[in-house]
């Protein structure tokens, strides 16, 4: 398990489920590393990744390495312009990364990023019509669920009814800062956004999911820097509470303070209660137990169940967005969701209590 969440990038068993080269995709603008973990997924599904571009030659170089098959573009241009390409994949800098979907879609492709997918609410509504106006996908790389086993098998329990109705959902996302490898723009607000719509936009699409809410207000908001004044832009510290349109509501928590000692970069955990039981995960360590993660607790009617599902589930979202790229239904997540979650991170950021000495 790596100590650096910014390059988290899973691998799983291949689950193609189309034909090689029958669904070409390219990735471009690598400022994150979380470009390779939405590779290896839509790979595993079947899909062919055929270009790569970005600026920086050191970053190409670095990607070419890990996917020795990929070919170098000189422009993205020169990749939207080819008939073959399906869909872009993107790692942009947080405050770009909605400039170039809106690029890529108005090229007749669909676009896949990494979260956060944008920094205000003037560029999700100008996303929204031009998804409206092209009928493109603009899709998000929400990987503490869609790339998390446990994640996936808790919502698979959720389904099947194991807890009955949800009503609660609190997750914390605790991360490992890292500041040495960490780009300059990563400290900038403008940039990255804030932390609640960094990171808490993972903790938001995850409660909208499991609680099944199509929609839901952000009662309180607060965000902190602790322990960084060299980083005075940086927020270390955030949580947020919401109320979802059905009633559940929401408490997650994120932070900048993973202890150095811990085997991983955070410790995430996701706690579901149903009117009929409750779900834990233990994303990515049981701490001092087992490094490894995907620990999943279940306890309802029929007792207490203990689950370990690393290498028994898979990442099915990445088989059925290729599917609805190809077939433009929405069966691996729903536009609206997508844009929801966005949408209630930046609010929960735009709206945040400041927490300093003077509130204190």
């Amino acid at each position: 398990m790596t100590k650096d969440g910014m390059n988290y990038a899973p691998t799983g068993k291949p689950q193609p489920v189309v034909e090689q080269g029958e669904f070409q995709f390219a990735a471009v603008h690598l400022d994150y590393g979380h470009i390779y973990g939405m590779c290896n997924g839509l790979k595993e599904a079947g899909a062919t990744l055929k270009w790569v571009y970005d600026p920086d030659p050191q970053k190409v170089a670095k990607f070419m390495k890990a996917f020795p098959e990929v070919k170098f573009a000189k422009s993205l241009e020169q990749i939207v312009s080819d008939q073959d390409i399906r869909l872009v994949a993107g790692a942009a800098i947080p405050s770009k990364r909605s400039e170039l979907g809106v690029q890529v879609m108005k090229a007749g492709k669909d676009y896949f990023t990494d979260k956060t997918p944008f920094t205000s609410l003037k560029q999700l509504e100008e996303a929204k019509k031009v998804v409206e106006q092209t009928g493109q996908k603009y899709m998000v790389y929400y990987s503490e669920r869609l790339h998390v086993e446990g994640a996936v098998f808790a919502g698979e329990l959720i389904r099947s009814g194991a807890i009955g109705r949800v009503i609660q959902v609190t997750g914390f996302g605790p991360h490992r800062l890292n500041p040495a490898v960490r780009p300059e723009w990563f400290f900038k607000r403008e940039h990255y956004g804030g932390i609640l719509c960094d990171i808490g936009s993972h903790q938001i699409e995850q409660f909208l999911f499991y609680a099944g809410c199509k929609d839901a207000k952000v009662l309180h908001s607060k965000i902190a820097n602790y322990h960084h004044p060299q980083y005075p832009e940086l927020d270390d510290y955030g949580d947020a509470t919401l109320l979802g349109d059905n009633g559940a509501t929401n408490y997650f928590r994120v932070d900048w303070f993973t202890p150095e000692g811990l085997s991983t970069w955070g410790d995430g955990r996701t706690f579901i209660i149903g009117t009929e039981g409750t779900i834990e995960i233990r994303k990515y360590v049981d701490l001092s137990r087992d490094r490894k993660g995907n620990h999943v607790f279940l306890v309802n009617r029929d007792g207490e169940q203990y689950f370990n599902v690393s290498g028994k589930v898979g990442y099915p979202f990445f088989g059925q967005f290729i599917l609805d790229c190809l077939n433009r239904t929405e069966n691996a997540m729903t536009q609206a969701h997508a844009f929801k979650a966005a949408e209630l991170c930046l609010r929960a950021q735009e709206e945040a209590v400041i927490v300093s000495e003077e509130i204190i």
